[in-house]
């Protein structure tokens, strides 16, 4: 079970032990969670759809899952609110990662947070397309973990080479330059897209 202060960086977020406990998470949870639940919506899915039809599904849930990713950050992660519970869902969410942006036990989602969720999007895409939603959400899922584990990396890792260090300095600026811009992670063409990409390194 992770310690809830290893580090004199990081935010409380509740009162009670049990709830803050829920908001961390350590890299091999992720990874071992992970690991079992991707397979087990490929075996859902076995089946319903050829392969060549679900070698395209997954790629399209893919593309679906990169540009959820920016939406997700730049309109839900930085919501602006006057609203009292807003604000601080809004920093429950994402602004307490901001005030300690290499908290390693927040910088991945917890499974309290992202197995609920995923839920929620596996019903609404089996409602609209049946079997097919299944791939589909397999898809969305591999870009949620691929962003994920991009993010953690691009926080707690040395990061290397052009892909790299492309990454990690594409999201450093979002935290140290300006957070009004660089909101993809993993795609991060999509900021070129919608002309939120930093250009300079002044604030």
């Amino acid at each position: 079970m992770p310690a809830l202060n290893p580090s004199p960086q990081r935010v409380r977020l509740f009162k009670s032990e049990k709830l803050e406990r829920l908001t961390l998470i350590s890299p091999r949870v992720f990874a071992a969670a992970w690991a079992v639940l991707l397979p087990a919506i490929a075996w859902a899915g076995w089946g319903t759809v050829g392969p060549l039809a679900g070698t395209g599904l997954v790629m399209a849930g893919l593309g679906v899952w990169s540009l959820f990713e920016y939406v997700m950050h730049r309109y839900m992660f930085h919501l602006e609110s006057d609203v009292p519970v807003l604000k601080w869902f809004v920093f429950l969410m994402h602004g307490n990662h901001h005030d300690a942006p290499n908290d390693p036990l927040r910088s991945l989602m917890p499974l309290g947070a992202s197995v609920p969720i995923a839920l929620a999007v596996w019903g609404v895409l089996v409602l609209l397309f049946a079997g097919a939603g299944t791939w589909l959400f397999l898809g969305f899922m591999i870009g949620y973990v691929v962003y994920d584990v991009v993010h953690y990396a691009c926080h707690h890792w040395s990061m290397k080479g052009r892909l790299g260090s492309a990454l990690k300095r594409h999201h450093m600026r979002h935290h140290y330059v300006d957070e009004s811009g660089n909101y993809s992670i993993s795609a991060i063409f999509w900021d070129d897209v919608f002309g939120s990409k930093i250009r300079s390194l002044k604030r």
